[in-house]
C-alpha cells in the first residue's frame, strides 16, 4: 500500500507561488498515472497537473497552463506541482495521487478512477 504525504500548501496573495510537494512511501515511478488534483467544497474534483509516465503524456487543466508545472523527483519518490501566479480561483484542496493501470489506449490520466492512491490533501488559499 502507497502511503502519499503532501505539503507545502497555505494561504499567500493573488500573484504569488507556492510549491506543493508529494512524499511516497516507496518508489512510484512505475505507477503510470501520477499528479495532483483540486477539490473545492460542492464540486467535484478535478485533474490540475497529471503524468502518464509509461508516455510522458502530461496533462494541465486549461486554468493552470502556463502557471502551473508538474515534476517528480524519482530518487527522492517525490512529486512537485510549482504554482506561480497564483488566483483566487485557485483556492482549494490540493490532492496527490498515483495509480497503477496501464491504459489502453494511453491517453491523459485526468479521470480520478484511474488513480488508486491518495493522500490526505493539503489547502491552498489565495487572497485577492
Amino acid at each position: 500500500q502507497v502511503q502519499l504525504v503532501e505539503s507545502g500548501g497555505g494561504s499567500v496573495q493573488a500573484g504569488g507561488s507556492l510549491r506543493l510537494s508529494c512524499a511516497a512511501s516507496e518508489y512510484t515511478g512505475y505507477r503510470y498515472c501520477m499528479g495532483w488534483f483540486r477539490q473545492v467544497p460542492g464540486k467535484e474534483r478535478e485533474a490540475v497537473a497529471t503524468f502518464y509516465t509509461g508516455f510522458s503524456i502530461t496533462y494541465y487543466t486549461d486554468s493552470v497552463k502556463g502557471r502551473f508545472s508538474i515534476s517528480r523527483d524519482d530518487p527522492k519518490n517525490t512529486l512537485y506541482l510549482q504554482m506561480n501566479k497564483l488566483k483566487p480561483e485557485d483556492t482549494a484542496m490540493y490532492y496527490c495521487a498515483a495509480g497503477q493501470r496501464t491504459l489502453v489506449p494511453a491517453r491523459p490520466c485526468t479521470d480520478p478512477g484511474l488513480f488508486d492512491y491518495w493522500g490526505q490533501g493539503t489547502q491552498v488559499t489565495v487572497s485577492s
